[in-house]
């Protein structure tokens, strides 16, 4: 065989060993892109997203679309080939899988845990718009949840409203844990409590609750490496009653990005007039009671279907806007907040169309 043909051949072997090697072997990468994007002010699947019964709603104009990222599942294999064509692509983001699915956590897990975020947005989503509002709103501390085989477990139960510790009236979740700690482990502590039962009956009945309890639990040490506080086993929440009722209608979503868009379409709802003055506005962020706005992950792929789906103005998380500005798509300008203070202002000037001083991101930011 001539050693020119001897060399094609040889050539041609390794290339498509090469080639089935990056078809086959899996490497540790996941991927993430644009995903729908819903407005908070419209319907999805048929029925209003934003439901409120027994107080005055307005109409609305607009769009206030919170915005998603699509990723693959846990338990998908990304190969080389794919994992390079990602890395190209301007719509899609490959990361370490470890960056989506932490500390191996499954599919499930991932989901389970998105879902209770998702549902903790919503309710901080309608705290922060309500406030905004001036419409008070009813809060006390609870059990969030019970760890298997800690001293709580039988005792205590998520949902149970907690009144007081060892006598000590408690105010913020906090609280919990520094009376519990100012034991020794094997000391005894008594929690004053309202059944999460008769809590929810009260609620129902719009009544104050009646039935409180107190239960004595002896407290442990700390099962972390060289922590010896004393605990019980819970983790303590906050809990709310509202006015009236408001309940977020969406499926298939999970996180907690969306609780700012959420506290603003609620916002719009409850007041008289067009929050956007019929502009479409995107955005993103966490949300707490307060209505402080926190950053979330995958922004650049939000930017990109927001913008995909018309979107002119996004409102982006302050501690999120470096990132964002590196690659803005065209036709979309970043507005960075802070609180959902800076987003209703924000709104106003766009709305006014007053919109040279906006708060822009830059890649400083």
């Amino acid at each position: 065989m001539p050693r020119r043909t001897a060399t094609m051949l040889a050539s041609t072997l390794m290339l498509i060993a090469l080639l089935c090697a990056g078809v086959f072997i899996p490497v540790p990468y996941a991927e993430m892109s644009p995903g729908p994007t819903v407005n908070t002010l419209g319907d999805h699947d048929g029925e209003p997203v934003l439901q409120i019964s027994g107080r005055k709603t307005y109409p609305t104009s607009g769009h206030l679309n919170m915005t998603t990222v699509r990723v693959t599942s846990a338990d998908y294999k990304m190969n080389l080939v794919e994992a390079v064509y990602g890395w190209l692509a301007h719509d899609n983001k490959v990361v370490p899988h470890d960056t989506l699915y932490p500390d191996g956590k499954t599919e499930e897990q991932s989901t389970q845990e998105n879902a209770e975020e998702f549902s903790q947005s919503q309710e901080s989503a309608k705290v922060a718009a309500l406030k905004a509002l001036d419409i008070p709103v009813q809060s006390w501390v609870i059990v969030s949840t019970v760890v298997k085989g800690t001293p709580a477990e039988g005792k205590l139960h998520a949902g149970d409203v907690i009144k007081a510790v060892d006598g000590t009236t408690v105010k913020e979740p906090g609280d919990v844990a520094e009376l519990v700690t100012k034991h020794k482990p094997g000391q005894d502590v008594v929690f004053t409590i309202v059944p999460a039962k008769e809590q929810a009956a009260a609620e129902k009945e719009r009544r104050t609750p009646t039935k409180t309890e107190k239960i004595t639990i002896r407290t442990a040490q700390s099962t972390d490496t060289g922590d010896k506080r004393a605990i019980v086993g819970i983790s303590a929440g906050t809990d709310h009653t509202f006015p009236f009722s408001i309940d977020i209608k969406l499926a298939d979503v999970g996180g907690p990005s969306a609780g700012l868009m959420f506290s603003l379409g609620l916002y719009d709802k409850l007041t008289p007039g067009s929050l956007t003055g019929g502009k479409f506005v995107a955005g993103t962020g966490t949300i707490d009671d307060a209505g402080k706005v926190g950053p979330i992950g995958g922004i650049e792929m939000k930017t990109i279907a927001a913008r995909e789906k018309g979107a002119q103005y996004f409102l982006t998380p302050a501690d999120n806007c470096a990132t964002a500005s590196r690659d803005v798509p065209g036709g979309l300008t970043l507005v960075k907040v802070d609180t959902i203070d800076d987003a209703l202002g924000a709104l106003n000037d766009i709305r006014s169309g007053d919109t040279a001083d906006l708060p822009k991101c830059t890649t400083k930011s």
